[in-house]
């Protein structure tokens, strides 16, 4: 607890700084927000050994930190993973929602319908509600986004992690601007989705075995669960943007169908 009070008394004190310098009530609200997310940062324990320390860590070659992951997390992520009727090697779909900090991980099962497996709690990210809309606004994205297989990167600083795809062709359309946006391990991050560095073991696995299958892994990133409840309430700023999400979102909730996006006209189209 002593941690996490620095850790928010540095972050409010930057916020002051930051909303000084730039005269920005934005970049103020932006690091309350992160510094209230460390403040209260939820744990999600996981059965298995835990990682190694930081410094043997890092001096490990990414086929070896790999190799280490399996190792720990492979004979228990199987019963896991049975304990829901699902195996690894099944197309994933990622879920993200920024209001609740959680990040659904679901798989599909032969039949095609999508189970879900596990819902993580997000242990931080910067900014608030609403899109990325340019390089070092501290903003996380909102949108529908994939990951391949050559964004997956086992040599990052932040234990494990992957590249989601900012900027799409959607954020181009609208000449947004930014890159590396990812989910990965550790603690904090600025722009990216930190998981810590147990969860983000566990996901990785599951999305790399995904990518051995399967083109893509989609990543669709919402402000919040898009119920006509919550979306009265929604921030005006945002809402044109955000009611061209709700297609999809409602196409999931509905038919548990993820439906493929393109970009027409400079607009979302779930089909």
């Amino acid at each position: 607890m002593k941690m996490r009070t620095l850790l928010l008394a540095a972050a409010l004190i930057a916020a002051c700084i930051l909303a000084v310098r730039a005269n920005s009530l934005t970049a103020l609200h932006s690091w309350l927000n992160y510094a209230m997310q460390i403040l209260t940062r939820e744990s999600h324990p996981l059965p298995y050994p835990a990682p190694p320390a930081p410094d043997e860590w890092r001096s490990m070659q990414p086929p070896d930190r790999l190799a280490n992951v399996r190792a720990r997390l492979l004979p228990k992520l199987q019963d896991e993973l049975a304990a829901k009727q699902c195996q690894l090697g099944q197309p994933a779909y990622i879920r993200i929602f920024k209001e609740s900090h959680e990040l659904e991980l679901w798989l599909q099962q032969a039949t095609s319908d999508w189970t879900l497996f596990r819902t993580y709690p997000i242990a931080c990210f910067s900014g608030t509600l609403g899109p990325k809309t340019r390089e070092g606004d501290m903003q996380a994205p909102e949108g529908f986004y994939s990951v391949t297989a050559k964004q997956l990167n086992p040599a990052s600083s932040y234990h494990l992690a992957f590249n989601i795809g900012y900027p799409n062709a959607y954020d181009l359309a609208q000449q947004r601007t930014g890159s590396l946006i990812m989910i990965h391990g550790d603690l904090c991050s600025v722009g990216c989705f930190a998981m810590t560095d147990p969860l983000i073991e566990e996901i990785y696995l599951i999305v790399e075995a995904a990518l051995n299958h399967t083109p893509s892994v989609p990543v669709h990133s919402f402000p919040f669960r898009m119920t006509p409840e919550r979306l009265s309430t929604a921030d005006p700023t945002h809402l044109e943007f955000w009611q061209g999400l709700l297609p999809a979102y409602e196409l999931f909730e509905k038919a548990h169908r993820v439906p493929p996006i393109t970009v027409e006209n400079g607009l979302y189209k779930a089909h």
